[in-house]
């Protein structure tokens, strides 16, 4: 039985998915990346598919998550912010208390890449609960972002030692919380006691939850680079078009 099979016959299924470059387009302002129509019309063939909980697992904050995916109260996508750090579920939501003096580092460490950044034309940070992240994707001079990503590198080193730093497109993040999606997929299964997890993501932050994957799951990687992914798809369509199938396939079988 392949894997696609296999998480088609699962008798409870949880499809969990990354979201900026997964099911939206990487976009310059990051808040206004949304799913394209295809994305959104799988999504739903999913949501309705019989056993099956649909999930959304990505860097940003909770409450970013909640409005880049449209995301409201009386959704039954269950949502992973913060590399797993925050949850929400219908009638609860989860999120760890940070320590006052994390935060307040925080803030100090924010400003002071802020105040980095601001010599780089192009360059930004994004706050989030728990770090910051430092964006370059639009940054003018290739030269002069290298630059800055090893001086803010050097900033969290010296002054966060024990912060989590991960790479991604064009970004380089850091946080005081140490979740990874990996967590977030054991907690999500967990959640929704399913016997199988279908699993995508486009970017290295998304290979932790991708080696997590047991017999039975389907791990997908969406685009180029290493991953520990059964199968790779192109882009954001074509992924689109697997969730499409995973969702038409399992409710087929069951009627």
């Amino acid at each position: 039985m392949s894997d696609l099979d296999a998480v088609v016959a699962a008798d409870r299924l949880l499809v969990a998915l990354d979201f900026d470059g997964t099911l939206s387009p990487l976009v310059d302002e990051p808040m206004t990346a949304r799913m394209t129509g295809e994305a959104r019309a799988a999504i739903d063939a999913l949501v309705r598919a019989p056993d099956t909980t649909v999930a959304f697992v990505s860097g940003r904050s909770l409450a970013d998550l909640r409005v880049i995916a449209e995301h409201d109260d009386a959704s039954p996508i269950l949502l992973a912010g913060s590399h797993g750090a925050e949850y929400w579920a219908p009638d609860s939501s989860s999120e760890k208390q940070a320590d006052p003096d994390a935060v307040a580092l925080r803030d100090r460490l924010r400003s002071e890449a802020e105040q980095l950044a601001a010599a780089v034309d192009g360059a930004w940070i994004e706050p989030k609960t728990f770090g910051f992240a430092v964006h370059l994707r639009t940054a003018r001079d290739r030269a002069a972002a290298a630059s800055l990503r090893e001086r803010v590198d050097e900033l969290v080193s010296e002054g966060a030692p024990q912060w989590r730093r991960r790479e991604g497109h064009n970004l380089v993040e850091f946080a005081f919380r140490t979740e990874g999606k990996d967590a977030a997929v054991a907690h999500l299964r967990e959640l929704t006691k399913a016997d199988a997890v279908v699993f995508a993501g486009d970017d290295v932050t998304d290979e932790d939850a991708l080696r997590s994957l047991g017999e039975g799951d389907l791990g997908i990687r969406v685009g180029e680079g290493e991953t520990a992914a059964s199968v790779r798809v192109a882009d954001t369509s074509e992924l689109a078009g697997l969730l499409s199938t995973i969702a038409t396939r399992r409710t087929a079988s069951r009627q």
